[in-house]
């Protein structure tokens, strides 16, 4: 890959993914009142699309303000921790052919290793701000990530034995004859429910809990600082989307009707959308429910898949 190519792509993928950030905003809210039966943005610009705007305007002046009783340096870094982490995901996301920003050897664990960073971001705001309801939350979010950053981790196991590679574009070549989603049933739905956990959006926002927690460890942010992670979140969504796409459902793969980057983005709307979908119908568990769930049923269930497909695997 020449130089000029290189930065090409990063440009292109910084430009799409902060986009699409903003983007999934007002797509969320206009889904919301479709499946809710109710009115969505529709004042602000055609389609309420404005709304958009308005919202990075609101963000960028309004009071940006710090607790006194925060620690200050750890307050501000926290958000940048969100954000970092998911951009650094993408660069190992094969888009289309010779369409990556690093093509690593060691793509998943790359992937693993920076989803588990997100984690920090969540304790250290919680912990800096020194409130109440911020550390609840985030205690209750470090529980949840790092207990289901341990099923997502199993369930790839059975796609990098199948395709007999870390690397994510050997993964989506190894999908030419079939997707991993048919023998990998099971690992993808362990992997999707880990991912929408990891994103702690609805049914597992348990570390923001309104109800209970005001916003649980974002509380006491305000301004840019918790725009960031509120990009962050949408930013996760959209990384939990490729990566379920490029594992499952064969990558860029596709008809040749449409160029390869076409479909890759395609798919990837599809999870999008179900993510909205999720959240307009689906009741919040309760937290010991949650981690119930994850460690009584996932966790059994992500080590059966891995054991028989390694067997299957060694007798083939």
């Amino acid at each position: 890959m020449s130089a000029g190519h290189y930065w090409l792509v990063i440009g292109g993928v910084l430009f799409v993914i902060l986009n699409t950030a903003a983007g999934l905003i007002w797509l969320e809210r206009r889904m919301l009142a479709l499946w809710q039966d109710r009115y969505g943005p529709n004042r602000a610009g055609p389609f309420g699309l404005f709304i958009v705007l308005a919202d990075t305007i609101k963000l960028f002046f309004k009071e940006d303000w710090i607790p006194p009783f925060a620690d200050k340096v750890v307050f501000v870094f926290a958000p940048a921790v969100v954000v970092a982490s998911v951009l650094l995901s993408f660069t190992i996301i094969p888009f289309a052919p010779n369409v990556v920003v690093a093509d690593f050897n060691v793509g998943v664990l790359f992937f693993l290793a920076m989803s588990s960073m997100g984690v920090y971001s969540i304790v250290l705001g919680g912990w800096a701000s020194n409130n109440k309801y911020a550390l609840l939350g985030a205690m209750r979010g470090a529980s949840q990530m790092i207990s289901y950053e341990v099923f997502m981790g199993l369930s790839l196991m059975g796609v990098v034995i199948m395709s007999g590679s870390f690397n994510l574009s050997e993964i989506v070549a190894a999908q030419k004859n079939g997707w991993f989603i048919l023998p990998q049933c099971v690992g993808f739905f362990i992997f999707l429910i880990a991912g929408i956990a990891e994103t702690h959006r609805l049914p597992f926002d348990i570390p923001e809990a309104e109800s209970e927690l005001v916003a649980g460890f974002h509380s006491e942010y305000s301004g840019m600082k918790f725009g960031m992670f509120f990009i962050g979140e949408y930013m996760g969504i959209t990384l939990i989307s490729s990566m379920v796409v490029t594992l499952y459902f064969g990558g860029w793969l596709g008809p040749a009707f449409l160029p390869p980057v076409i479909w890759f983005v395609l798919k990837t709307f599809v999870f999008i959308m179900l993510f909205i979908l999720l959240r307009a119908s689906m009741p919040r568990p309760r937290y010991d429910q949650l981690m119930e769930y994850g460690w009584k049923i996932l966790f059994p269930l992500s080590l059966v898949n891995l054991l028989i497909t390694a067997a299957i695997k060694l007798l083939i």
